[in-house]
C-alpha cells in the first residue's frame, strides 16, 4: 500500500487541475497535493520539493510536457504519469514521453466531465499509485540499455528489411501470444526488435492502450524490427513473420478458417478484466483455435489480465509459458498473477525473453 504520498499535478487547464485535486484529496494515501499551470512553474516546485509522483500534461504553453519531463529527469528522477489527448499527435508525443522516462500515461477522455466518474477516477488513482512505487533510477537504466540496443540494431535491421520483412506464408503451425500493460511499450521495444524476422509463426500482441495509440505503437515497433509489425485488421489471415498489435477499443481474437490457417476477428464487445483489448480475450481465443503449439508471454503490467488465458493455453495446447521477472517489470502485477497460477514454465528478465522465443522457434 502507498501511504503519505506527495503529488504534483501539472496542467494548463484550471478545470483539470481542480478535478484531479478533488480525486486525490478524497484519498487518504495522499498527504500533499501541489499544482502547477505550466512546465516552468512545475520545475520551480520540483526544485523545492521531493514529490513521490507527478502527473504531467503533454500539451502546455511556455514549456511543453516533453521538455518539462526531460528537465524533471535531469533534476530528480521522479515517477511521472503523462496526461494525453486522444489524438494521433497526442499518441506520438506520449510514446516519446515513455521513451524519455515517463512511467505511464492517462488518456484524457473527449468528454472531460467523465473524469469525475468513479470508474475513471479509480483508474487514475491506481495508475498514479502504481507509478509512485516505481524506482525511476532502475527504470531509466533498463530504458537506456534498451534504447542503446535498439539504436545499435537499427542500421542492421534496415539493411535486412528487404530480405526479412516478407511474410513467410499463411500456413501457421505455431503462434506467439504476448500480453502487457503498464511499462509495456518499453518492454515491447526490448522484445519485438530482437525476435528474428524469419520466425515460422505470427505474433499476437495485446498492449492495454486506447484507440489511436496502438497504431502509433505498431508503427514504431515496425521501424525497429526485422518482423513486420502492424495494427491488426478485422478478417486478415495470420502470416508467419508478422506481429499484429490489437487495436485499442476492440477485442482481438483469432478463429480457424482451415487447417493451419487462421484469421483475426476484431470485436467491439465488452471489456474483459476491465480492458479492451484484453490479453485473456486474445489468449482464450488461441486456446479454442486449432493451432497446436503456442508460446505465451506475460510482461509488466497492473492487475491480472492474461493469467487465465495463459493457464488455459498451458492446459489445452503444447504451450511454453513465460512471465517477465520482477527485476525488470515496471509493475509486477500481471506476471505475478500469471506465476501464481502455477502454469508458468519460465520466469525471465526482459532481455532474455526474445532470446528464449528465438530458441523455441529454432531461429
Amino acid at each position: 500500500m502507498n501511504r503519505n504520498l506527495k503529488l504534483l499535478i501539472v496542467d494548463d487547464s484550471a478545470f483539470i487541475r481542480k478535478i484531479l485535486t478533488n480525486i486525490f484529496s478524497a484519498d487518504e494515501d495522499f498527504i500533499k497535493i501541489d499544482t502547477a499551470q505550466n512546465g516552468k512553474s512545475a520545475l520551480e516546485l520540483v526544485a523545492k520539493n521531493d514529490y513521490d509522483v507527478i502527473t504531467l500534461d503533454v500539451e502546455m504553453p511556455i514549456l511543453n510536457g516533453i521538455e518539462t519531463l526531460k528537465k524533471i529527469m535531469e533534476m530528480k528522477k521522479t515517477p511521472v504519469v503523462m496526461l494525453s489527448s486522444l489524438t494521433t499527435e497526442g499518441a506520438d508525443i506520449t510514446l516519446d514521453a515513455l521513451e524519455y522516462g515517463a512511467v505511464d500515461f492517462i488518456a484524457k477522455p473527449q468528454n472531460i466531465f467523465t473524469v469525475q466518474g468513479e470508474r475513471l477516477a479509480n483508474e487514475i488513482k491506481d495508475k498514479v499509485k502504481a507509478a509512485a512505487r516505481v524506482n525511476v533510477m532502475s527504470y531509466m537504466r533498463h530504458q537506456n540499455a534498451t534504447l542503446d540496443r535498439i539504436t545499435s540494431n537499427e542500421v542492421e535491421t534496415k539493411k535486412q528489411t528487404l530480405f526479412q520483412k516478407t511474410a513467410s506464408g499463411d500456413i501457421v503451425k505455431k503462434i506467439i501470444a504476448i500480453g502487457t500493460s503498464t511499462g509495456g511499450p518499453r518492454a515491447l521495444h526490448e522484445v519485438i526488435p530482437s525476435i528474428k524476422g524469419n520466425i515460422n509463426a505470427p505474433v499476437l500482441i495485446v498492449q492495454h492502450m486506447p484507440k489511436g495509440f496502438t497504431k502509433s505503437l505498431a508503427e514504431r515497433l515496425d521501424s525497429f524490427s526485422s518482423l513486420s509489425v502492424k495494427e491488426a485488421e478485422d478478417g486478415e489471415l495470420l502470416k508467419n513473420g508478422v506481429a499484429y498489435v490489437a487495436p485499442g477499443g476492440l477485442q482481438m481474437k483469432i478463429t480457424s478458417v482451415d487447417k493451419d490457417k487462421f484469421k483475426i476477428n476484431l470485436e467491439n464487445s465488452a471489456p474483459v478484466n476491465g480492458h479492451k483489448p484484453s490479453v485473456d480475450a486474445m489468449m482464450e481465443s488461441v486456446s479454442q483455435s486449432k493451432v497446436d503449439e503456442v508460446v505465451a508471454v506475460i510482461m509488466t503490467g497492473m492487475g491480472g489480465d492474461g493469467a487465465n488465458g495463459l493457464a488455459k493455453l498451458k492446459d489445452v495446447k503444447r504451450a511454453v509459458t513465460i512471465a517477465e521477472d520482477e527485476s525488470t517489470c515496471v509493475v509486477f502485477g500481471m506476471p505475478k498473477v500469471a506465476i501464481q497460477t502455477g502454469k508458468v514454465d519460465k520466469v525471465l528478465p526482459l532481455r532474455e525473453i526474445s532470446r528464449e522465443i528465438n530458441k523455441i522457434m529454432g531461429v
